[in-house]
């Protein structure tokens, strides 16, 4: 399928809004959901490892912090700062190894991610987990956001979890493996899905 644009993004919301109604009434109460995206590359996988298990708001300083230091985010670049560098900009040892053990993949072409757009959704997560650091909420995060697969599902998402609790009125927090499971009649629209969902968790977010 191809990747998403205004056009099939609309349809994929009108396809959910039929199959689910808790679906539909996020866009009868919110309206549609951005079509949230990001530029394809190595500063957009360094900004999604700073975002592991962390505020927004810090990543996105610590990310802003590290265009000061480097200029442009490029792997070049990147391997030019040490470990007392990157902890001054925030980045804490673990994910200043992540970080340049990505750059250093790129650079050697263990990895070439404009190769990553001819892959199949499995292969290309894949050829991402392949790097240390990037897990599957990372490799989702990526082949959604930059790739714009209609049809990933980032189960491991936390904020994706709390929603879909109080969107379905469910008891207890869904588990990974149970938002697979619901997320299933969804298909081939599940980044859409993410994203009506996020919608909803923001905007209940905002009225609170």
């Amino acid at each position: 399928m191809a990747p998403l644009n205004q056009e099939n993004f609309q349809q994929g919301v009108a396809y959910l809004c039929k199959v689910d109604p808790h679906l539909a009434q996020i866009t009868a109460r919110y309206g549609l959901p951005p079509m949230w995206s990001r530029p394809p590359g190595f500063a957009t996988l360094v900004t999604i490892i700073l975002e592991q298990q962390v505020s927004l708001s810090s990543a996105r300083a610590a990310f802003t912090k590290l265009q000061v230091a480097i200029g442009t985010v490029t792997p070049e670049n990147f391997v030019q700062l040490n470990d007392e560098e990157l902890k001054r900009v925030g980045f804490s040892r673990q994910k200043s190894s992540y970080c340049r053990g990505l750059a250093q993949a790129i650079l050697s072409r263990e990895l070439d991610l404009e190769a990553l757009a001819g892959l199949e959704d499995a292969s290309a997560r894949a050829a991402l987990m392949k790097i240390k650091g990037i897990g599957p909420w990372t490799a989702d995060n990526y082949l959604l956001m930059a790739l714009l697969r209609p049809d990933i599902w980032p189960s491991g998402d936390l904020a994706l979890a709390a929603a879909i609790q109080e969107l379905k009125a469910l008891p207890t927090r869904p588990a990974p493996e149970e938002l697979e499971r619901i997320a299933l009649p969804w298909q081939p629209w599940r980044a859409v899905a993410a994203r009506l969902v996020w919608h909803y968790y923001l905007s209940q977010r905002k009225q609170s």
